[in-house]
């Protein structure tokens, strides 16, 4: 069975590159410079909602089911750098080239690896393979939006419309998975102001169990499995995060009816 990653990242204003950008003084704080840009963005745009390539990565929480077992976890440590965590991500691609799974990958997490991940030079040749070094690639890879490889489950399910796109949290929900505990994207910088990095690491990872839980019920809806391996699937995630600490799986196991 090919190994399925589901991945979920989360962000905050590059505040450095920003500086860079906007030509602002060393000294200019963080927040600051957050909030010049915001407020740019918003006279352009109407929307406080930044480019992809001024976006940071402060977090890439997976799940990886391969064989009997399944996991969830964060990328690195609460101290490590975003250089760091992004290789981290694309050496695990080198590692199990696996079907990688996400919920608007295509439309933002992936398009934010790529850029931070040439800023920083970071290395993924069997991401980035189209068939030069793989064959098989030619047909089937992680940058075509059409491709297994990568499927963004949001995408596929709107049928490539965006018109048509549903947030995770209302599908999860409505699935009768828990959904989000407590934070959403928009918090994440007012968190991380707060040094609150180890909550926005645990909900990056309740946000990787809510995708995989989707997939899997669209996995039963497709046919890829029936109601007994479905079952067992379900069964799995739920004894391999009740086996885990922390306070966020107690509450996202309590919400999950």
């Amino acid at each position: 069975m090919t190994p399925t990653l589901i991945f979920d990242i989360e962000t905050i204003p590059d505040t450095d590159g920003l500086k860079t950008l906007y030509d602002l003084p060393v000294e200019t704080s963080a927040t600051d410079v957050a909030n010049i840009a915001f407020h740019q963005r918003r006279i352009k745009n109407g929307t406080e909602f930044l480019p992809l390539h001024q976006h940071k990565v402060v977090a890439i929480s997976c799940s990886l089911r391969e064989g009997s077992s399944f996991k969830v976890w964060t990328l690195g440590d609460a101290g490590s750098s975003e250089s760091e965590i992004i290789q981290r991500f694309f050496d695990g691609i080198e590692k199990y080239t696996p079907n990688v799974v996400s919920w608007n990958g295509g439309g933002f997490d992936l398009p934010v690896l790529h850029y931070r991940g040439l800023i920083h030079g970071v290395q993924a040749p069997r991401y980035w393979d189209m068939g030069e070094d793989d064959r098989e690639f030619k047909w089937n890879n992680y940058i075509s939006r059409y491709h297994a490889r990568h499927l963004d489950l949001m995408d596929l399910m709107a049928m490539y419309n965006a018109r048509a796109n549903a947030p995770l949290d209302d599908i999860a929900k409505l699935c009768g998975f828990p959904g989000k505990l407590g934070m959403d994207g928009s918090k994440v910088w007012d968190a991380y102001q707060a040094g609150k990095i180890e909550e926005i690491r645990d909900y990056c990872e309740t946000d990787v169990a809510n995708t995989y839980l989707v997939f899997l019920r669209f996995q039963l809806m497709r046919g890829a499995l029936n109601a007994e391996s479905y079952a067992s699937e379900i069964a799995l995630v739920r004894e391999t995060l009740g086996g885990y600490n922390g306070r966020h799986w107690a509450e996202f196991l309590a919400a999950w009816a």
